[in-house]
């Protein structure tokens, strides 16, 4: 790492390391931040309305709760630039509850990272939140994720 880079500290509440060795945090926003806890330098915040203003620089994906993003395209690229930055900044995924939609996107984050799509769900579940990922098609829409260099499907 550069002297330049600002990551999370494994262990920290709610950080997922991924297999590459990057790391992201998911959270659930209806529990306040910690006021000790370190900000993301990145937030991506999947909410089915825009979320209130942050401090960091951030992107909205309308997300309604239990469901899938209203726009996969977008989705995907966000996924991808989050997933690139977490190389060396620290970013975090956030709905409601931190569970659904998060684990979502941290699954998606981990077929990314070289996770196979069949096993990134109980990855997730394994190294982040037992309870991730809450809905059969949030399930379905992890399996069919591309990981990078593949055929969107």
């Amino acid at each position: 790492m550069t002297s330049g880079e600002v990551r999370w500290e494994e262990g920290q509440p709610g950080v997922l390391r991924l297999p590459s060795g990057r790391l992201v945090r998911g959270r659930g926003l209806r529990r306040p931040l910690d006021p000790g806890a370190p900000s993301p330098t990145y937030g991506v915040y999947l909410l089915g309305k825009r979320p209130p203003e942050v401090l960091w620089e951030s992107h909205w994906l309308r997300w309604p709760d239990f469901r899938l993003p209203a726009d996969r395209t977008a989705a995907r690229a966000a996924f991808v630039e989050a997933w690139e930055r977490s190389a060396a900044e620290r970013v975090e995924f956030a709905c409601a509850g931190g569970r659904g939609r998060t684990g979502t996107a941290l699954a998606c984050l981990a077929v990314l990272d070289g996770v196979p799509p069949d096993d990134a769900v109980a990855y997730v579940r394994g190294h982040y939140d037992r309870h991730a990922v809450e809905t059969p098609w949030q399930k379905r829409y992890v399996r069919n994720f591309a990981p990078l260099g593949a055929v969107s499907r």
